[in-house]
């Protein structure tokens, strides 16, 4: 770095010391991050970075295979599209074909080879005419602020775009809709209140990891993977989770003597941070359906079976054991900090892929 500290004042910049430690993976987390968020808008030391990646023994060469082959295919693909077209008898494709704009792609495709960038602006003109930027990740036409929502949607996980989604929605809402629509009242709270623990997990389990996230091998592979994303996205479910579980149960009606709405948030804290520590040694899956499982065995399974079954309040009475109380909340808090302190210890197992 070309300052003392990192990142202070609008002088800061990567030297080339931490570039190579950044490309040998060397460099601590906090300088990594640093420079990853610092490249994003500055020309220069993304230039400075690439090319020492570029240099590096290993990465060198897979970079430049993986480079040609992409610009092989930028070159080929427009001519596939077009000549599969004129095969079938289109005759506008043998105008694309002829066309100087088609003339272009080959020609905008072999400058990226050349300066190692790729990147070109045509602007069309007639009906439809429009301007798209192409670059060495392809051509995108999605404006740039939309893009950054895009982004932000896909780094929260892909718990947010799937499934799970859906079924907490379905579990807040068919809460309310079985005590008051169903006229069941009071005894929805007490189901709802030894449910709302697990389903973080279940968010937890579908955001990160070889079987969740389709890029898992890139984001690991980058200083922003690992723990960092992984809490991140654990987050972003708390985010949606505790607020629709926690107004859900508040609407209810109330069970004489029971738990209030809120409750179940350390217990569910204190378990989705057990699945995120067992899930260093086993993987995020494996760590958050054993710990699912514990939760169903001890404390499900005695709370009906306390109260002779899933129904009213002899079943708040059954559940009011794990969840009412300074002492039982602190036992909570203190189980949720523990699990912190093993999750800190076991950080570095993020950093490296999960086994099938």
């Amino acid at each position: 770095m070309r300052r003392e500290r990192s990142g202070l004042g609008p002088d800061w910049h990567v030297g080339g010391e931490l570039a190579a430690r950044y490309a040998a993976g060397t460099a601590a987390e906090s300088d990594a991050w640093s420079l990853e968020k610092h490249i994003e808008a500055c020309g220069a030391c993304a230039a400075a970075v690439s090319s020492a990646v570029r240099a590096g023994p290993e990465t060198g060469p897979l970079l430049a295979g993986i480079r040609a082959a992409v610009l092989e295919r930028a070159v080929q693909e427009p001519r596939e599209s077009v000549g599969s077209r004129a095969y079938a008898g289109d005759p506008e494709a043998h105008e694309s074909a002829a066309s100087p704009a088609y003339a272009d792609t080959g020609t905008a495709a072999r400058t990226g080879a050349d300066t190692g960038i790729g990147t070109s602006t045509r602007t069309g003109t007639g009906p439809g005419a429009s301007t798209t930027t192409s670059t060495g990740a392809g051509t995108t036409g999605v404006p740039p602020r939309l893009s950054r929502a895009a982004r932000v949607v896909w780094a929260a996980g892909p718990a947010l775009r799937g499934a799970w989604l859906v079924a907490l929605v379905v579990v807040a809402l068919g809460a309310v809709a079985l005590s008051y629509g169903a006229g069941l009242g009071a005894s929805v709270r007490p189901l709802l209140l030894v449910t709302a623990p697990v389903l973080p997990l279940a968010g937890v389990a579908l955001s990160y990891g070889l079987h969740a996230d389709p890029l898992y091998e890139i984001a690991t592979s980058t200083p922003s993977g690992g723990l960092r994303l992984l809490l991140t996205r654990a987050a972003a479910v708390l985010a949606v989770s505790v607020p629709a579980l926690t107004l859900a149960g508040a609407v209810l009606p109330v069970a004489a003597g029971g738990p209030g709405a809120a409750a179940w948030l350390l217990p569910g804290l204190a378990l989705t941070i057990a699945a995120l520590a067992l899930g260093s040694f086993v993987g995020g899956r494996r760590g958050a359906a054993a710990v699912g499982a514990a939760w169903l065995a001890f404390v499900v399974a005695p709370a009906t079976a306390t109260a002779g079954g899933p129904a009213g309040a002899a079943l708040m009475a059954g559940a009011s054991p794990y969840f009412a109380g300074p002492a039982v909340q602190s036992g909570w808090a203190a189980g949720a900090a523990a699990c912190a302190l093993l999750l800190a210890a076991r950080r570095r197992s993020f950093d490296h892929l999960e086994t099938p």
